[in-house]
C-alpha cells in the first residue's frame, strides 16, 4: 500500500470480518488518526441499518478510516464521511476515466452511476460509526466499500439489476484496486487537511447530490413508506430537505437516523 505521513497506521488483510470492527478496536487501544485498514475481502462485512456488504476478493476496494475529531464540533463529524465521498467520487472518475461529476451521491450514503443504456446504478456505499462525540474522546470510523474489478457477469442475479463496478462503468476495463486507493488517498488527504482548516467542500457535495429534484420513497425503520419530493441536501447539517406542504414554510428536514431506506427508481 501507499506509504503516507496522513496515516499513522496502515494495515493490508487477506480476508478480515469487518474492516470497521478492526479500526474500533485500534481507536480504542489507543491508536491516533488517521488509521486504515484494507481488505480484500470481509466475511462479515456491512452496511448502513445492519445489511451486509460483500464481494468477491479482489473485486472491490474495501477499507475503514479511524479519526479522533477532537478538532471537529460534534455536529460536523458527519462531514468526514462527507469528505471521504467526495475524494472516492473523484478518484473513481479519475482512475476509471469518466467524465467529471459522473459519480454521484445518493443521500445519506450512497456513491451511485449513470450506466449508458442500463440507467443507475449502486457503486459504492459509505458507513460512518461514531461514539463518544460531545466527549474528550471522540472517535469516528469511516467504512467504505466500492465495486472496482467486477464484472458484470459476475454480479450476482440477486443484485444485478441494482448494482455496478467501476469495471463495468469504464466499458470492461480492467481498474486496479491498489491504484485506486493511491488515487483515492491523495485526495482524501487534501480534503481532510481542508476541513481541518475549516474549510468543507459544501459546494462540491451539493453539485454531486443526485437526490435533489427528484420524488423518492422514503422508508422508515417500521417499514412504512412516504413518497416525497427531495428539494435539496444541507450542507450545514448533512440533513435532506424534503416538501411538506403541511410544515408552515412548505418544507421539513429529515435526517438519516429518522429512515432506513431512501428510494429511487432503479437504485437501491
Amino acid at each position: 500500500m501507499i506509504q503516507t505521513p496522513f496515516l499513522a497506521r496502515q494495515e493490508h488483510f487477506v480476508v478480515v470480518g469487518s474492516t470497521n470492527d478492526v479500526v474500533r478496536g485500534w481507536l480504542a487501544a489507543g491508536e491516533p488518526e488517521v488509521c486504515l485498514a484494507v481488505a480484500d475481502e470481509q466475511s462479515a462485512g456491512r452496511g448502513r441499518e445492519g445489511r451486509t456488504w460483500s464481494a468477491p476478493a479482489g473485486r472491490a476496494l474495501l477499507m475503514s478510516l479511524g479519526f479522533r475529531p477532537t478538532w471537529l464540533a460534534p455536529d460536523r463529524v458527519w462531514r468526514l464521511a462527507a469528505v471521504t465521498s467526495l475524494a472516492m467520487a473523484d478518484a473513481a472518475e479519475a482512475v476509471a476515466d469518466l467524465a467529471a461529476g459522473s459519480v454521484r451521491l445518493k443521500w445519506p450514503n450512497d456513491l451511485v452511476v449513470d450506466i449508458d443504456g442500463i440507467g443507475l446504478r449502486k457503486l459504492a456505499g459509505v458507513l460512518g460509526e461514531t461514539e463518544g462525540l460531545g466527549g474528550d474522546d471522540p472517535r469516528a470510523v469511516i467504512g467504505i466499500g466500492i465495486n472496482a474489478d467486477w464484472p458484470a457477469s459476475e454480479f450476482p442475479p440477486e443484485l444485478a439489476d441494482t448494482m455496478t463496478s467501476l469495471h463495468q462503468a469504464a466499458g470492461g476495463r480492467s481498474i486496479e484496486p491498489t491504484h485506486l486507493l493511491e488515487v483515492f488517498l491523495t485526495r482524501l488527504e487534501t480534503g481532510i487537511s481542508a476541513l481541518r482548516a475549516g474549510d468543507f467542500a459544501a459546494a462540491a457535495w451539493v453539485d454531486r447530490q443526485l437526490t435533489t429534484g427528484r420524488t423518492i420513497r422514503l422508508v422508515g425503520h417500521g417499514g412504512d413508506e412516504e413518497i416525497v419530493r427531495a428539494l435539496r441536501s444541507d450542507p450545514g447539517s448533512g440533513a435532506l430537505v424534503v416538501a411538506d406542504p403541511a410544515s408552515p414554510t412548505g418544507e421539513r428536514i429529515v435526517v438519516s437516523g429518522e429512515i432506513r431506506h431512501v428510494r429511487l427508481d432503479g437504485v437501491v
